[in-house]
């Protein structure tokens, strides 16, 4: 079995522990519980559940065990582009080329089920750690969190808006992208490692390895917006340029801005290189990143 169709294992593995974790009907609203399902199961890679499988298995451990906290990070993804779409941030009308949540189901609505989503991965994630109480569980759920949250994705959006409009230096763009894009995958590879029981030295590495996967990912994605289509976005191109927004685009060009991305991508597969041969997977999902057209 090659790397994709592995991926393609990984992938149908998540969906179907997702349908298992995210609560019954009965439990909520009708409306509340079909606003969260709409976003969550609207497609997507999973990259960010499949690199949290990945890295429990390259450091030996069973994805099994790895699976509640997989779920939970794409629940928290799944909110921050709920909220991401609103008109209060980038306004987007299009998300997987269907109606973004609050076109179909109200700012109100949209909110509330990014916020259902958020809970419900702790809640998922603190369910894991109550029935296996050990330093491997709690170190994921603090992985994921931190990705999520001030030290991490919500620090990044916070700057992101504050700052549109406005004009970025490098740093400042930088910073936007650890946090914003980076930190979540940084916390993915961290929680998988931590999972599966990798020393600190170990998951450091991970983490690492992350931060530049997700600087790559993140400024690739700044030259699709303006390259890509809309059909295969599955969402608005030139975004940023309707938000004002600086990106590695405006600011070194298309072409340098490849060349960052291929250095940033480089510098993470020599780090994934020295788990040998349990790291083939990540290596090569690290390269295709790098490859993708949406």
């Amino acid at each position: 079995m090659d790397w994709k169709q592995s991926m393609q294992v990984c992938i149908q593995e998540v969906e179907t522990a997702l349908e298992e974790y995210m609560p019954k009907q009965e439990t909520f609203p009708p409306v509340i519980f079909d606003a969260m399902r709409y976003s969550l199961f609207a497609g997507g890679k999973r990259l960010r559940p499949v690199m949290v499988l990945a890295a429990c298995e390259a450091v030996g451990g069973d994805r099994k065990q790895a699976m509640p906290f997989a779920c939970a990070i794409e629940m928290i993804h799944t909110y921050s582009l709920i909220h991401d779409d609103l008109p209060a941030m980038d306004n987007d009308d299009m998300r997987r080329n269907r109606p973004t949540n609050h076109k179909v189901y109200g700012e109100d609505i949209a909110i509330l089920a990014g916020d259902g989503l958020l809970h419900h991965a702790m809640q998922t994630m603190a369910q894991a750690c109550f029935q296996e109480p050990n330093k491997r569980t709690t170190g994921a759920m603090l992985a994921i969190a931190k990705g999520a949250g001030v030290d991490g994705m919500l620090t990044g959006q916070a700057v992101d808006v504050y700052m549109e409009g406005k004009p970025l230096d490098a740093q400042t763009l930088d910073f936007i992208h650890v946090h914003k894009t980076a930190a979540m995958i940084r916390g993915a590879l961290e929680a998988g490692a931590a999972v599966g029981g990798a020393d600190e030295k170990m998951i450091a590495l991970f983490g690492l390895a992350g931060e530049k996967i997700g600087v790559a990912f993140q400024i690739l994605d700044d030259i699709l917006d303006v390259t890509a289509t809309e059909a295969e976005l599955g969402k608005p191109i030139h975004s940023d340029e309707k938000n004002q927004k600086t990106t590695y685009v405006t600011l070194y060009g298309i072409e340098k801005s490849r060349e960052i991305a291929a250095q940033l991508t480089q510098q993470a597969v020599e780090l994934l290189e020295q788990l040998g041969e349990k790291g083939a997977f990540l290596q090569a999902l690290t390269k295709y990143l790098l490859q993708r057209t949406y």
